[in-house]
């Protein structure tokens, strides 16, 4: 019996009579075939590996105990330093301690801005004065290099005083030292390219955020927990920096501004001011213990009174009183309560200096003041605004 005929496919292919190649459709299922067959055999070897790895894990860490009792017997009878090279353990654990402390950071959502309405016609025409007028920058008084080249975003100050022990930084062609001062019409270059320094020549900003329980005010938290910079809106050519701060459990108004004279003239103890607290309390504060309290305690770091103090009513065992102060040491109220032997469930600051917490600010959102405002409280802190005789910066 003869071999049958070749069929086109083969005839282009070029397959001749004689060829014992298979057809194309039957090698391409063989190799699918032992690529599973090959797939399946790596899988049965890496589960093997997997209990071959954690059975020698488990001698390994008996070996280590065992080498650990004997090393530790060997350091006690030995009284000879370590060699060098070697790796402290306390270190190590200390490393390892603030690896396993340090979480991961969860995305916060972004603070609501309080919408309000136009003010009237009068207060537009300020706002817009304001927002144009410029400080004549012969009225800047200098501020110190390193200073002034964190305020400009360079870097740190920190970094700015290393970068200036270095002598990267020149001040009119000369290197700078720490403590030299400049102003808007110096030249200064860092590491060989010129800055160009911002200077307060306009009015700061200033932003009033409701914080809630949970937010700790800083800018990083090893436990990864929301800060109140995650939630803020970043300010475009500067930083906003919190007057004052309010622990985790603490609520209520928190002034942000981009001026550390501002922050300065509010938080300094020395200007003594203000700060008016909401706080809940699970008890009854009697007329004797608030005398007690306007006269005033001591507490473990010192002397601590209440300016004022007043009931506010309340439903059941909670009681709500209104207490101001003149000064923001670390847990103050909480601690006044303690020690009357009282617990403090709530705490809201609802007054800082001049500023009020807005009625319609909810919490969790935040309300940028208009220029207008802002002149308001510039010239109630005593620094001045655009248009004024002098622009200076108040330290103590």
């Amino acid at each position: 019996m003869g071999k049958p005929a070749l069929t086109k496919r083969q005839m282009r292919d070029g397959i001749s009579k004689t060829s014992k190649r298979k057809p194309a459709k039957l090698s391409h299922s063989k190799s699918a075939r032992l690529e599973k067959e090959r797939e399946q055999q790596e899988r049965y070897e890496r589960a093997e590996r997997k209990d071959r790895g954690e059975q020698g894990r488990g001698k390994a860490a008996g070996q280590s105990s065992q080498r650990n009792e004997r090393v530790t017997g060997r350091h006690e009878q030995s009284q000879e330093r370590p060699q060098r090279g070697t790796t402290n353990p306390q270190r190590g654990a200390e490393g390892e301690a603030r690896t396993e402390r340090r979480q991961p950071k969860v995305r916060a959502t972004r603070a609501k801005k309080l919408a309000v309405r136009q003010p009237n016609q009068e207060i537009q025409e300020k706002v817009r004065f304001f927002r144009e007028k410029r400080v004549d920058s012969s009225n800047i008084e200098p501020a110190r290099i390193q200073k002034a080249l964190a305020a400009s975003g360079v870097g740190s100050r920190r970094e700015m005083e290393q970068w200036i022990l270095q002598g990267s930084v020149k001040i009119n062609g000369k290197v700078a030292q720490l403590g030299d001062k400049v102003g808007p019409s110096d030249h200064v270059e860092v590491r060989g390219s010129h800055i160009k320094l911002k200077w307060p020549d306009r009015l700061p900003r200033i932003l009033l955020y409701y914080k809630q329980e949970g937010e700790i005010v800083s800018r990083d938290d090893p436990q990864g927990r929301t800060t109140i910079f995650d939630r803020l809106p970043q300010a475009a050519s500067s930083r906003w920096v919190a007057i004052g701060r309010l622990d985790v459990n603490t609520s209520g108004l928190l002034i942000l501004t981009t001026s550390g004279a501002l922050v300065n003239r509010f938080a300094h103890p020395s200007f003594e001011v203000e700060r008016e607290y909401a706080v809940r309390v699970l008890g009854e504060v009697s007329t004797d213990q608030m005398k007690e309290l306007t006269e005033g305690v001591e507490l473990e770091d010192g002397f601590a009174k209440v300016e004022r103090m007043f009931e506010q009513g309340g439903e059941g065992v909670n009681k709500w009183y209104n207490v101001v102060l003149k000064e923001g040491r670390n847990r103050e109220v909480r601690r006044l309560f303690e020690y009357l032997g009282l617990t403090v469930s709530r705490l809201v600051r609802v007054r800082f200096g001049p500023i009020g917490l807005p009625a319609r600010l909810k919490r969790g959102s935040f309300y940028e003041l208009n220029e207008f405002e802002v002149a308001n409280i510039m010239r109630w802190s005593g620094l001045g605004v655009p248009g004024d005789k002098q622009v200076r910066e108040t330290t103590k």
